[in-house]
């Protein structure tokens, strides 16, 4: 076994690598941005090395730079963790190179089954069954509209080099097909360095199931289940669980059976992910599961297959790497109870999930479960990268008590003052379809407008606040103001305050009952949790917000630090009301910003690769009725 590992990625998935290499006696060496200097990973670690700039591709994606980094620090090993280099071919050949210990498959494997394309096409020549769709050379528009029209609407346009939900785009008919696939081209270029794409035919009601493989050089193989990962939002894998609901012995036969074929094809070794895409209408069926992808390396949610396994993915992978055989074979390893994942994201719902940046003043993280965290109280969440704090695992004998304990402890999560989606998991999780099993990867847009739905405090906790805020008015702070509810002849009456809540006005009533509530104190206001939201009360009004309301001036700013990706009008242009001006990237998600009203663009102060910074104006628009 190697000394000494270094992990070439940050936040939850460097510390969660770190536990597996301490536990084994691993020495463990960080990499850090200049954004990520004070991080909870670089703190963990044995040593730490800077590598560039906040920027990704001036430091997490620079290889030069990492290999640099893996020298100095004296590693003999390097596990890429997920997302950036970790399906990269280059930083493997380049790892090898440097007589380094590459975490992970050959680089053949990764160049293969990393090509949407190409791995298509290996998985027809090995008997998989794939998606039915079109990949090819030739990527003129014209050749791709037609097969689009040969395959029938409605098509998916998805990045040949893509992974993780990005650079995918659904078209429902030709006249919407050429600003799909540029949208799509743009994305691929900035998110993989290839705009080239392929096409595959729409599944409608689709479930998205992996299954976990694993190989070592002696040729062994193995799989270790399913997972199934279809509640997502714009691609993007929200709450994940094993085994898939709804799953029966000779679905699971079929599909992990397709999981080996896809791994043998390409000689793989170490930890992988076979994705397939199931027409569950009339539930799972083995004739209505197809290959979509391989992901070359560890996946997010793989704490869910360890909590059903009872197998350290790490550990196999370190073991692996080392040139050891698989420790289990497929005998031996077996499924026990159930187990699901929530990714916990710095995030605002009910702002159409807008990333939620800053200092993480206050952060508790419930216990009694699996906790994978990147920050801790006191960290910068920033915009340079993904928006992800941590991963909530629960695991139990049973689906509903899993998912019941998970649940709990979505609305146990306190943040302060980063917002994050805790409270929209919860009610993900407490859905009577999602209960029962009954899911496609439609779920959460069908029920957006509720799931997402910005809280309000029950009136329990309405009336904590007021008894704390009418508390501290005796040490001179200022008291809410009070009304008198009315009463009935048989009761007493009920006293009321006026409070704010979130900037809102807010009648509380003092009735003598309950008034107990997690309370955090920030000066003039108080934050108060509740089912995993947090809600500012005080007692007088907030003072008024300068400028025009959201859009009254024709301004268009950017919400939040990030890079300017695309700018779709000029100034003089005429545009209607929420035609999209410009695309700011930030946190891995790119972020339309409309027109507020129809008018033509006054002023317009942004090019494609600025770096704009939150609130910035960078477009005008003059009302055609002034």
């Amino acid at each position: 076994m190697f000394r000494s590992v270094l992990v070439a990625n940050r936040g939850e998935i460097a510390r969660r690598i770190f536990r597996t290499a301490r536990r084994m006696g691993i020495e463990t060496v960080a990499v850090c941005s200049d954004a990520d200097l004070e991080a909870a990973h670089v703190r963990e670690a044995d040593r730490a090395v800077r590598i560039g700039p906040a920027p990704a591709a001036e430091s997490y994606l620079s290889i030069p730079d990492l290999i640099a980094a893996a020298v100095e620090g004296g590693a003999e090993a390097v596990h890429p963790g997920y997302g950036f280099l970790s399906e990269n071919a280059a930083f493997a050949e380049a790892v090898q190179a440097a007589g380094l210990i590459w975490i992970g498959p050959s680089p053949d494997a990764i160049r293969v089954m990393g090509l949407k394309d190409s791995a298509r096409e290996r998985m027809i020549a090995a008997g998989v069954p794939v998606t039915p769709g079109w990949q090819g050379d030739d990527g003129a528009e014209t050749t791709l509209l037609a097969a689009a029209r040969e395959l029938g609407w409605p098509v998916l346009i998805k990045a040949a080099a893509g992974g993780g939900g990005r650079g995918i785009r659904r078209v429902d008919d030709a006249a919407d097909f050429a600003a799909a696939l540029a949208a799509c081209r743009r994305e691929a270029l900035g998110a993989f360095g290839d705009d080239r794409v392929l096409l595959e035919r729409c599944i409608e009601a689709p479930r998205h199931i992996e299954v976990q493989v694993f190989g070592d050089s002696q040729g062994g193989l193995v799989h270790l289940f399913e997972r199934d990962c279809t509640l997502q939002r714009r691609r993007q894998k929200v709450i994940e669980e094993a085994p898939a609901p709804g799953m029966t012995a000779e679905v699971r036969e079929a599909v992990c059976a397709a999981a080996l074929a896809a791994a043998r094809a390409v000689d793989y070794v170490g930890a992988g992910t076979v994705e397939f895409i199931a027409d569950a209408r009339d539930g799972l069926r083995a004739d209505r599961i197809w290959f979509m992808e391989m992901n070359t390396r560890l996946q997010v949610e793989h704490p869910v297959t360890e909590a059903v396994t009872g197998v350290d993915l790490v550990e196999w992978q370190f073991r692996v790497a080392a040139g050891e055989p698989l420790p289990l074979s497929q005998d031996r390893i077996a499924l026990n109870g159930w187990a699901l994942e929530a990714r916990l994201c710095a995030e605002v719902p009910e702002r159409g999930f807008l990333p939620s940046t800053g200092r993480l003043e206050h952060l508790f993280l419930p216990e009694g479960l699996r906790v994978d965290s990147g920050v801790e109280a006191g960290d910068e969440v920033g915009p340079h990268y993904d928006s992800l704090i941590a991963k909530l695992i629960a695991w139990a004998p049973t689906r509903e008590g899993a998912t019941e304990a998970l649940a709990e402890a979505c609305g146990a999560v306190e943040t302060w003052p980063i917002r994050t989606n805790a409270a929209f998991l919860a009610r993900c999780l407490d859905d009577p379809d999602f209960l029962a099993g009954r899911i496609d990867t439609g779920f959460i847009g069908d029920r957006l407008d509720r799931l997402a739905a910005a809280p309000e405090p029950s009136a329990d906790l309405a009336a904590a606040a007021a008894a704390a805020l009418s508390a501290l008015s005796s040490d001179g702070a200022s008291a809410p103001s009070h009304d008198l509810a009315g009463f009935r002849l048989n009761a007493p009456p009920r006293e009321q305050v006026r409070i704010w809540c979130d900037g809102q006005p807010l009648l509380a009533a003092l009735d003598g009952g309950p008034e107990e509530a997690d309370l955090l104190d920030a000066g003039e206001t108080l934050i108060l949790f509740e089912g995993g939201s947090a809600f500012a009360f005080s007692a007088t009004p907030p003072d008024p917000e300068g400028g025009a309301a959201a859009g009254g001036d024709g301004a268009v700013s950017a919400p939040l630090p990030g890079k300017v990706a695309a700018v779709s009008v000029s100034e003089g242009a005429r545009v209607l009301r929420g035609d999209i001006l410009l695309v700011v990237e930030a946190m891995k998600m790119e972020h339309g910003l409309a027109a507020p009203f129809d008018g033509v663009v006054e002023v317009l102060s942004a090019s494609v690769g600025d770096q704009v910074r939150e609130g910035e104006v960078l477009a005008r628009v003059r009302s055609e009725a002034s």
